[in-house]
């Protein structure tokens, strides 16, 4: 017999109040507004493979610091803006970046492999860093995320415009003096903070599921780039909420519920879209 048990939890609005589930919330609130604005800059660049690969990029890092002692979102974080600056740097063009962002994902993988062979602790806590650990966040970890988006937002509101126009006509935005290669800098580096407050809630392999998805849901519904930024940090806030609110009520991971709701919720606006089509 099984001995998987889906049962529900009657206890389950005990363990909301907690307060290792109210650091998760607030994480959640943090990573949504982030994710959600940078998401959207990063389907317009057509950049979803290099913020997929920042993850994996930040592995070796994230390994790196169990095998010294150090905090993982420390090493996790210098390895991904490390990785994320040689992109940037490297890859001009969107061509140029793939291959850029390919070959350095394929280093950093071998290096974050080697890091975990050296040390059994740094084993121990792969699971968590490759599929994430939301419950475990500490107030530090909140109090980082938190000034973290205030950067952000102050950031973004410098270099809204130019990386607006640099994302939707990069040739365009050229001829008109915008600095395409400080644009590609600064977003690949703004990306590697989004990924490095994300990893906690989702893990390096499941990440795609709250940068990307919820931009590309928001695509489809919203009309202007400000509506799809706002909509896909509501989208993701909503998945994180409701993937902590059911995993307490079902024992299922919440990364596992996180990445079902975002993905749900895109297959529901495609569906909706392509019957309007249909009808239209």
């Amino acid at each position: 017999m099984s001995d998987i048990d889906f049962s529900f939890d009657p206890q389950w609005a005990q363990t909301l109040g907690m307060p290792f589930m109210h650091n998760a919330f607030l994480a959640g609130l943090c990573i949504a507004v982030a994710a959600g604005a940078m998401g959207y800059f990063t389907i317009a660049r057509h950049s979803t493979f290099a913020a997929h690969a920042l993850a994996h990029i930040g592995l070796p890092g994230a390994t790196g610091a169990v095998l010294l002692g150090l905090p993982v979102s420390l090493g996790l974080g210098i390895f991904a803006l490390a990785g994320a600056l040689v992109i940037g740097a490297l890859g001009k063009r969107a061509s140029q970046r793939e291959i850029a962002t390919g070959t350095v994902l394929a280093f950093a993988t071998g290096l974050g492999l080697f890091f975990a062979r050296l040390s059994s602790s740094a084993s121990q806590q792969m699971q968590s860093i490759l599929f994430g650990s939301i419950l475990t966040i500490t107030d530090d970890q909140v109090i980082g995320f938190a000034i973290f988006d205030i950067v952000l937002v102050i950031a973004l509101a410098v270099i809204y415009r130019p990386l607006l126009f640099s994302s939707l006509d990069e040739q365009v935005a050229q001829a008109k003096g915008v600095p395409i290669g400080l644009m590609n800098v600064l977003f690949m580096a703004i990306m590697a903070g989004v990924i490095t407050i994300a990893v906690p809630a989702v893990g390096t392999l499941l990440i795609f599921a709250l940068v990307v998805t919820p931009a590309a849901t928001a695509n489809i519904i919203a009309a202007s780039p400000l509506k799809a930024m706002c909509t896909a940090s509501v989208l993701c806030l909503v998945s994180i909420w409701g993937g902590l609110v059911l995993s307490a009520m079902f024992p299922a991971p919440p990364s596992f519920i996180i990445v079902t709701l975002s993905t749900l919720f895109w297959v529901i606006a495609r569906a909706v879209s392509a019957m309007k089509t249909t009808n239209a």
